[in-house]
């Protein structure tokens, strides 16, 4: 299959429209076996795609080692990974409530600092066993990542911002990588992170979706302006929009059960499968270089990709605005 591609911000770098991102090849929620790992990543090279996303936050390290295996000896991919953590060998029982399944018996700590960035760099290619990483994302810069807390987000904030942001200019400057962004789950620090700096893309998790476009009208436009591209992580919003119950992994509230249905009814009167609207949507904008969906088994991705070929009318995105179920400003795929 062959995937049209974009660029990153000023860079050198293109993507493919369609990338693979590595949360779920760590077994978050859901276990899945390191031979079904690879075999994602394997399909998903196979097929085409030649963007794929890690971080060592990712089953603490296994994320990064099962893709860099798979993707080691193989040609022409782009691959980022993110800083903002730092491993180290685990010596308390792992928490119930840790959503990954069999990581690597490490614990992660944040260090935003530029000593903290250089070592998960460094760690980041001892794991990954490749003699590159393309883009470094700083990872979790958002309140909702620091439990709620808006006191602690931006203390870590400042941090990035003064002391990480040297070490990843440094390595850009050098060419040891090639682009730079922050990888979040809410625009505000994305708005924020562009007031410190020079970046290249950010990666934004569930927030620009088929179910909400709140971004349309601020964020995205600076990055725009930028000169940076964005990355869509999350594009089916955790899975309420491929037909499951969950929101920001947690169950949904009725007022998103609500909105879904509406979308769902338009979708179904145009014989469209929600998760291919919600899948193709974010390319509208210019400014989106790369979906990044999450599978956990190559059947699903195998299924991401019949949604992918989903030929989709104007009218449906049209009759979504029609219906208030799809913000007027959004730009939507020709």
């Amino acid at each position: 299959m062959s995937f049209a591609t974009r660029r990153v911000g000023n860079t050198s770098l293109n993507v493919t429209t369609l990338g693979l991102g590595g949360a779920t090849l760590a077994g978050n929620i859901e276990p899945v076996a390191d031979i079904a790992a690879r075999l994602i990543v394997a399909d998903a090279y196979d097929a085409g795609i030649r963007y794929f996303d890690t971080s060592p936050f990712y089953g603490y390290g296994r994320s990064e080692h099962l893709m860099g295996d798979e993707l080691r000896g193989r040609k022409d991919w782009v691959l980022s990974t993110k800083v903002g953590r730092v491993l180290s060998p685990r010596k308390h029982p792992q928490d119930a409530r840790d959503k990954w399944r069999n990581p690597f018996p490490f614990e992660p700590r944040f260090d935003y600092s530029y000593d903290g960035v250089m070592r998960s760099y460094e760690d980041s290619l001892q794991r990954l066993g490749l003699d590159r990483i393309d883009i470094i994302y700083v990872h979790d810069l958002d309140v909702w990542s620091h439990g709620g807390s808006k006191e602690t987000q931006q203390k870590y904030f400042r941090t990035a911002m003064e002391s990480g942001y040297k070490a990843l200019d440094q390595l850009r400057s050098s060419g040891d990588i090639k682009g730079i962004g922050l990888g979040v789950n809410d625009a505000q620090p994305i708005g924020e992170a562009l007031q410190h700096g020079k970046w290249d893309t950010f990666l934004l998790a569930g927030r620009y979706t088929l179910l909400e476009q709140g971004p349309v009208h601020d964020v995205l436009p600076a990055v725009q302006k930028h000169g940076a591209s964005i990355v869509i992580g999350g594009p089916f919003n955790s899975g309420i929009l491929v037909g499951g119950t969950t929101f920001d992994y947690d169950t949904a509230p009725a007022a998103v059960v609500a909105r879904v249905k509406r979308i769902e009814k338009v979708c179904a009167a145009h014989g469209v499968p929600m998760p291919a609207a919600a899948l193709q949507f974010p390319l509208g904008h210019d400014v989106v270089a790369s979906i990044i969906p999450g599978p956990r088994s190559a059947g699903e991705l195998n299924q991401i990709m019949e949604w992918w070929r989903v030929q989709i009318p104007a009218s449906l995105w049209s009759d979504l605005k029609n219906e208030g179920a799809l913000d007027k400003d959004a730009p939507t795929p020709k």
